[in-house]
C-alpha cells in the first residue's frame, strides 16, 4: 500500500505537467492563428455533388425613382399639306372662218372655268392676220380677261407694223399670214373667266386696215397651269 501511494505521488505530477504542456501548446497555436489569421490546411477532400436548384427568392423592393433629364431643344413645327393632285384643265374655241375685217374692237370670245386662284392662265390665239395701208400704220392684237387686259405681270399682245404700201401702183401690200398671240397671265381669281381676243391701234401710229381669220381656221386655246 505504501508503494502504491509512492508511485501515485510520483506519476501524478508528471501527468499534470503533460496536460499543462498540451494546454499551453494549444493556446499558443490559437494565439498564432488569431494573430496571423492563418491555419494549417489538410489535403483537399473529394468534390461534392451539385445540389438541387433553389426556389425563386422573394422579389426585391422597388428602386429609387430616377431624376428628370435635361430639357431638350425646341423642335421645329412641320405642317403637312395634303393637296389633290393637279389635273389638266384646258379649253379650245375654234372658228372655221372668222374673216373679221374690223380695225377696233372684240374679235372673238371664249369662256373658261378656272379651278384655282393661285394658278396662271396660258392663252393662245392662232389664225390669219393682215394689215394694209398706203402709208406707215400699226395694229395691235391682244387678250382681255373679264374685259380687262392682263396686269400679272403685263398685257398679252402682238403687233403688225407696215412701213408703206405701193402708191405708185395705186394699190397696197395685202399679205395674210398665219400668226400667233400667246402669253401667261397670273392673279386671276377662280371661277368663270371671259377670255377675249381684240384688235386695236398702236401708240403714236395711225390705224391701218386690219383683217383677222381670213379663209382659214382660227383658234383660242386656254390652259390653267400651276405656279
Amino acid at each position: 500500500m505504501s508503494r502504491f501511494l509512492i508511485c501515485f505521488c510520483v506519476i501524478l505530477p508528471l501527468c499534470v505537467t503533460e496536460k499543462a504542456k498540451e494546454k499551453a501548446a494549444r493556446q499558443r497555436e490559437a494565439e498564432f492563428s488569431d494573430k496571423y489569421n492563418t491555419c494549417m490546411q489538410g489535403p483537399p477532400g473529394m468534390q461534392g455533388r451539385d445540389g438541387n436548384p433553389g426556389i425563386n427568392g422573394i422579389p426585391g423592393t422597388p428602386g429609387i425613382p430616377g431624376r428628370d433629364g435635361m430639357k431638350g431643344e425646341k423642335g421645329e413645327c412641320v405642317t403637312e399639306r395634303f393637296e389633290e393632285p393637279w389635273r389638266p384643265n384646258y379649253k379650245q374655241c375654234a372658228w372655221s372662218s372668222l374673216n373679221y375685217g374690223i380695225d377696233l374692237g372684240k374679235i372673238a370670245e371664249c369662256t373658261f372655268t378656272k379651278m384655282r386662284s393661285d394658278s396662271a392662265l396660258r392663252v393662245l390665239f392662232i389664225g390669219s392676220l393682215r394689215l394694209k395701208c398706203k402709208t406707215a400704220c400699226c395694229q395691235r392684237w391682244y387678250f382681255t380677261f373679264n374685259g380687262a387686259e392682263c396686269t400679272g405681270p403685263l398685257p398679252v399682245e402682238a403687233i403688225i407694223y407696215l412701213d408703206q404700201g405701193s402708191p405708185e401702183l395705186n394699190s397696197t401690200i395685202n399679205i395674210h399670214r398665219t400668226s400667233t398671240v400667246e402669253g401667261l397671265c397670273e392673279g386671276i381669281p377662280a371661277g368663270l373667266v371671259d377670255v377675249g381676243i381684240w384688235v386695236g391701234t398702236c401708240a403714236d401710229y395711225p390705224r391701218g386696215d386690219a383683217s383677222t381669220g381670213w379663209n382659214s381656221v382660227s383658234r383660242v386655246i386656254i390652259e390653267e397651269l400651276p405656279k
